[in-house]
């Protein structure tokens, strides 16, 4: 089924299992605050095996298993289970820490039992990745592991976290992924849960001048998505709309600083763009296409909201993404503030991780996104641009 008709109300798109919270890195953001060892409690074999199973029971086409941490390596019985999830047919990814656990042998193992890899890079240049990930030497090993999982024939997806100290190199960045070839980049807007922090965020206008420049790196033959930045889809729909019509999205919505910064050495990095944006849209968030199982069984919207919807050691997997009152409200777009108001509620709909780390709602409005409701609608009546899948936004009487 393709993604765009994916039935959402049924079944998530992505199952994340963090499989275990140890892991030998200490990175300074890490969503898990993870440990060297462990934790009491950690769904043991038999019991993650029926997550398994659980996943399969949403049907074909399957959602796609996620094997997360932590570092999943750090399990003894991983084998036994990304086998046994291939061998109920299910699509698994896995994304496993840089230690010296990913041995060459190790990665020929997981070539055989995984359809992709997601890694982490958040630099283009050594000192601020392993600064960020607390290891030095981690990011020439890095790139050595993205070269040999792409040697295997393995999907590589880098994941980078858009920080203040990350923002700015985002461009080389794009270089470098074009360089080892890697064809996927999950760019993950930070949201301050387990080791984050507000200082670490960059400002409403950096997340939206970097969704502008997402779009624009979309077109040299990377495709870009995002976690916790649904915004990003209203810009790269926006912006697509505007090319279609043969106008100038950078003179129409006039982008700011960091994103003129970033375009211009793209350029002078890659040149012209060479074809057309590979910048995904699908209304995934929170809770609507995206469920998290917590390293105890316990359920959540997703690894970045801590808030509990359940435990797969009481009811099913399918139970509690189905019926949960709050997964029901976010799939359908019942939000507060600018959010619940916004004409693209529905394919963007703010994070809800963010929404509820900062606010304490959520359903509550995402304080990354400085966009007003109802200013695309204006641009599109005055331009003749698309309302679709765009929505009529909500008059702020009906919302009060």
């Amino acid at each position: 089924m393709h993604v765009g008709r994916w039935p959402f109300d049924e079944k998530p798109l992505l199952v994340f299992w963090e499989t275990t919270k140890a892991c030998l890195l200490v990175c300074k953001h890490c969503r898990a605050k993870a440990i060297r060892e462990p934790l009491p409690g950690e769904l043991d074999t038999r019991e993650g095996k029926r997550l398994i199973e659980m996943v399969a029971e949403f049907g074909r086409p399957y959602p796609i298993l996620v094997f997360t941490g932590g570092d999943p390596l750090m399990r003894k019985d991983v084998w036994e289970l990304l086998e046994y999830a291939k061998s109920l047919g299910l699509r698994v990814g896995l994304a496993p820490s840089i230690t010296p656990l990913l041995t060459p042998e190790n990665i020929k193992r997981i070539a055989r039992v995984v359809d992709a890899v997601s890694i982490s890079l958040d630099a283009p240049s050594p000192a601020i990745h392993d600064a960020i990930r607390g290891y030095e030497g981690i990011w020439g090993k890095t790139i050595e592991v993205i070269k040999r999982f792409i040697e295997e024939g393995v999907r590589v997806q880098v994941n980078t976290v858009v920080l203040r100290e990350t923002a700015p190199h985002l461009a080389d960045m794009a270089k470098l992924l074009v360089d080892l070839g890697v064809k996927t980049w999950e760019v993950f807007y930070l949201v301050p849960v387990g080791r984050a922090n507000l200082e670490l965020m960059p400002t409403p206008s950096e997340f939206e001048d970097v969704s502008h420049f997402l779009y624009e790196a979309s077109k040299y033959g990377i495709l870009v998505r995002t976690t916790e930045g649904p915004m990003f889809r209203r810009v790269a729909w926006t912006r697509r709309a505007l090319e279609e019509k043969g106008l100038d999205p950078d003179e129409v919505l006039k982008p700011g600083p960091l994103y003129q910064k970033l375009v211009a050495r793209l350029r002078e990095l890659l040149g012209e763009p060479r074809g057309q944006p590979l910048a995904q849209t699908v209304g995934t968030r929170d809770g609507k296409g995206i469920i998290f199982i917590g390293y105890d069984g316990r359920v959540y919207p997703s690894g970045f909201m801590e808030y509990h919807v359940g435990s797969i050691r009481e009811k099913s997997l399918k139970e509690i993404y189905q019926e949960h009152p709050l997964l029901r409200k976010i799939r359908a777009a019942e939000f507060k503030g600018r959010c619940g108001l916004c004409e693209f509620r529905d394919i963007c709909g703010g994070s809800r991780a963010r929404a509820y780390h900062v606010t304490g709602d959520p359903l509550g409005e995402d304080p990354a996104c400085p966009y007003q409701p109802g200013e695309y609608t204006k641009l599109a009546e005055k331009l003749s641009l698309p309302l679709n899948p765009p929505l009529k936004p909500v008059p702020r009487q009906q919302k009060e």
